[in-house]
């Protein structure tokens, strides 16, 4: 029999254990326990003391040599909340005041990881109080004593019981006391109150393991877990539950409020999507399909943000943004068609700003946005004054460079859809019949004289010379949709790029398309190239607006929103429904996780839902997500977010076993592809290490039910709409399972990290990057009027065609938010959960993970240095640093996190 602890390293496997009471997490069903009798240990209370306690609190050990026990003494780490602080913007939980905890206790009962040799059942736990010991500024103390008995075995979890009225943030417990050293049970978890619901919490050890090898005393208790995690897929959730489940898209709209503001259902045969979490909101009266938007948006407790956390904590400042600037924008801001008179005017919002009207009790919000609210000089009033992104301060004519226009295909926020072109000449693959003439209008001649007889069109496609954006086909079947809602227009488009002898792109032309309307109109279709001559000039600038609006919309709705938050989520759910805790995929994916059910919840409630900072500031307007269903049915397969298969499939890259990561660029100098396969090769190196630790042969992959099971819900059910398309990869060997993983890392850290960080800086001065294209283009179907307004002042058309200033400042100020690292961020690589620092070999794997980071941060600052490499350097030229893996907190334009976090 094994003494208590006492040969086992703090990597020592975990025990089974008996339970005395019902447990759960969540309002699952109850598991009743089998209770063991065993001889009654005397336990020790001491007074409460209040005071500092150390983060570390010491415990001598004796053991008796008559009772053959030791004494244990648990110390549980308390994260207080800061309810009083966030109840302003409606969060109002966790312990709102420290007095909340005087007197009260938690009960912990430690639980064998061994069953009773004699009967084969499990051992009864053994129970102890915690009371409050003490405080810090960050952290409250609970202390209890146990006496373990030699026959207890080793402790493979803890039970705990939550006996305040209000949940409580756990941080860890540690047992202090056994002779092998101080066991460490890492929780980062809120526990509710057992007056919402009597069920305890079980917390296991640090230690991972593979299904089949879960000690025996673990084995029903893990399995019971999942169960309750999973829920019955009935009733409306409750904020304190932490139930997985899937729904569909169907809480974007609200017909209560007026037919016009019915959404489609997201998440079906005719709009396919990913799944999102399960609410159990009520539906609409108006509208069975459709769930209701009354109150908050349930996330599983434990994936919501912790109003522990520092002020700025992102997510929090995005409602800020939402919930009282916005607002208040609206209010000073009083017509909403109101667009920019002049150019200056624009420089205004970086250097007076916009005054707006008092902020009544909103410090708070203040202090969460410091970056855009300023104090006037006039106290009654506050200023929405905006930083000057860093493409304005190298060079203040930057977006209106075609140089700059192209490098930012290659080096932007969006390098995710520049395409080489492969065939000659370019057609549409819509249905003639519905959308006009397939064939484009961008000839060989216009090419070729725009190539200036370098080489023929043949030549440029055969020797891989031409590039292209190609949103011609997506967009086409909504430009009438869209064109009937007011104060926006669209169109299908294609623009066209010449790979130079120097390595940069030039642009050659762009093709503008509007099909056949329904009023008798013929399809409308025009070239624009780039000119010297002045109308041909201004025409060439608002035909690049057009492009840059579809550009800016496609990567809001599918390169950021759709491809990393919303293709993630149903990984997040599978993984807690069929991963357990103690699994050790479960503890390799868990940090790539953080926070993303709840970002995606609050984007689902006013980011991209109906009459939301998307619809209202975006081109496609109230079929933005549509668009996005269309995109994710189209285009997205999984096997194509691998980044070399990304680059394979849009002709960037072929490959070659001679090149570095066996990948020959197609553009040698592409800093996203650059920078982007060294992060993929890194990421790629750890998960094989941690992989092949747990999993030596294939027979262990086909075994693992848990991971079987993962897979196959994340494919069928997360993804269902497409099980059966192509892309998805097959789970039988370590290898397939590296891939896969790699796959979800890249996306969730260094895909998400290139076309989210660096938003403020390329598009918080709206020109470079506009979102919305107001007007059409002052050639299509031309009135006297506008033909004379274009001609007497073109710069006034071009401003009018852009944003309005209502849409333009929300823009900024989100996109201010949404490129900010939070104080608390957590870098990839950065620091280790501490399960990896429990197993040796996984530790110094990922010591050598964080080793190859630092490195590339090396590489990535060299590379911006080196002169040969036009497109992420030169005069003016904001350096590539997106993919840099660290960052310290701000609006940095850099730093990869772990997860998908804002």
């Amino acid at each position: 029999m094994l003494k208590p602890q006492l040969h086992q390293s703090r990597s020592a496997s975990p025990a089974l254990f008996p339970l005395s009471k019902p447990f759960c997490q969540g309002n699952g069903g109850i598991a009743m326990l089998p209770v063991l009798s065993v001889p009654e240990l005397r336990k020790s209370r001491r007074s409460a003391r209040l005071g500092r306690a150390s983060r570390k609190i010491k415990a001598v050990a004796s053991q008796s040599a008559t009772e053959k026990s030791l004494s244990v003494k648990a110390v549980v780490t308390v994260k207080p909340s800061a309810g009083g602080l966030f109840s302003e913007i409606g969060i109002n939980r966790g312990l709102d005041d420290i007095t909340d905890l005087v007197g009260k206790t938690l009960l912990l009962e430690l639980v064998s990881a061994e069953l009773d040799p004699k009967t084969g059942q499990e051992k009864g736990t053994i129970k102890g109080y915690a009371r409050k010991k003490g405080q810090n500024k960050d952290e409250v103390m609970y202390e209890c004593e146990f006496k373990v008995g030699e026959e207890f075995g080793e402790v493979g979890a803890i039970l705990v019981e939550n006996e305040h009225h209000k949940e409580m943030h756990l941080k860890d417990i540690v047992l202090d006391g056994f002779v092998a050293g101080p066991l460490s049970i890492t929780c980062n978890s809120w526990v509710h109150s057992k007056f919402d619901n009597p069920q305890k919490r079980v917390f296991f050890t640090n230690k991972c393991y593979l299904p089949t090898e879960t000690p025996s005393g673990l084995r029903r208790l893990r399995e019971e877990e999942l169960v309750i995690l999973r829920g019955n897929g009935k009733g409306e959730r409750k904020s304190y539950e932490r139930i997985y489940d899937y729904d569909v898209y169907n809480d974007l709209g609200n017909p209560d409020s007026g037919a016009d503001k019915k959404r489609p259902v997201l998440g079906s045969k005719e709009f396919p999507y990913p799944r999102r979490c399960r609410t159990g909101r009520p539906r609409c009266e108006t509208d069975p399909q459709s769930e209701s938007r009354s109150g908050s948006i349930y996330v599983p407790r434990d994936e919501e943000f912790s109003t522990i956390k520092e002020l700025t904590f992102s997510a929090k400042t995005v409602y800020s943004v939402v919930h009282a600037l916005v607002p208040s924008l609206e209010t000073a801001i009083v017509d909403a068609d109101l667009g920019f008179p002049y150019f200056t005017s624009i420089d205004e919002l970086f250097n007076e700003g916009v005054n707006l009207p008092p902020l009544q009790k909103q410090g708070f919000f203040k202090d969460l946005i410091p970056r855009l609210v300023k104090a006037a000089t006039d106290a009654a009033e506050d200023v929405l004054r905006f930083e000057t992104p860093e493409t304005m301060n190298r060079d203040r004519f930057f977006w209106f460079s075609d140089d700059e226009f192209a490098r930012q295909t290659l080096a932007g926020i969006n390098p995710y859809t520049i395409q080489l072109v492969t065939e000659w000449p370019l057609k549409s693959k819509l249905d003639p019949k519905i959308y006009g003439p397939p064939e484009s209008a961008i000839t060989t001649e216009i090419i070729e004289r725009e190539i200036k007889g370098f080489m023929t069109v043949n030549e440029a496609v055969k020797q891989k010379k031409l590039f292209m954006l190609d949103y011609h086909d997506l967009f086409l079947p909504y430009v009438n949709k869209v064109r009937q809602l007011k104060g926006r227009t669209m169109y299908g488009s294609r623009t066209l790029f010449f790979l130079t002898p120097d390595g940069t792109l030039k642009p050659l032309a762009i093709e503008l398309t509007r099909p056949p309307t329904d009023d008798g109109k013929p399809q409308w279709k025009e070239v624009f190239t780039p000119s010297w001559h002045a109308t041909g000039k201004w025409l060439w600038r608002l035909a690049k607006a057009h492009v840059l609006a579809h550009d800016s919309g496609y990567h809001q709705l599918v390169s950021h929103w759709l491809r990393t938050h919303c293709a993630t989520e149903p990984y997040i759910i599978a993984a807690n429904r069929q991963l357990s805790a103690m699994h050790p995929i479960y503890k390799l994916l868990h940090p790539h996780f953080r926070y993303t059910m709840e970002i995606n919840a609050l984007a689902r409630g006013f980011l991209i839902n109906g009459e939301g900072i998307i619809e209202s500031s975006f081109s496609p307007g109230k079929y933005s997500m549509e668009l996005s269903s269309v995109a994710y049915d189209k285009q997205w397969q999984f096997d194509l977010q691998a980044l070399p298969n990304d680059l394979i499939s849009r002709g960037l890259a072929v490959e070659d076993a001679t090149a570095p990561h066996c990948l020959k660029l197609a553009i040698e100098d592409y800093p996203f592809a650059n920078d982007g396969l060294l992060l993929w090769a890194t990421i790629k190196e750890w998960v094989a290490d941690y992989v092949s630790h747990y999993y030596p042969d294939p027979s262990r992959i086909a075994s693992d039910q848990e991971l079987q099971s993962w897979w196959t819900e994340s494919r069928t059910v997360g993804h269902g709409d497409k099980k059966d398309s192509p892309g998805w990869p097959d789970l039988k060997t370590p290898s397939d399972l590296i891939h896969i993983i790699t796959t979800m890392v890249w996306v969730a850290s260094g895909h998400h990290a290139a076309v989210n960080f660096g938003q403020y800086t390329y598009a918080g001065y709206f020109p470079n990057r506009p979102t919305i294209a107001r007007t059409k283009m002052p050639v299509e179907d031309p009135t006297e009027e506008e033909l004379k307004r274009f001609w007497d002042k073109p710069e006034g058309t071009l401003l009018t065609c852009f944003p309005s200033q209502i849409q333009a400042t929300k823009v900024m100020a989100i996109l201010d938010v949404l490129s900010n690292h939070s104080p608390d961020e957590e870098y990839l690589g950065q620091a280790p959960e501490p399960a990896w620092k429990e197993e040796p070999v996984i530790n110094a794997a990922f010591e050598r993970f964080n080793g190859r980071l630092k490195e590339l941060e090396g590489i990535i600052d060299g590379r911006n240095t080196d002169p040969k490499l036009k497109n992420r350097n030169g005069a003016g030229v904001v350096p590539y640093e997106l993919l840099k893996p660290f960052s310290e907190p701000g609006v940095t334009g850099k730093g990869v996190p772990y997860s998908i976090s804002i």
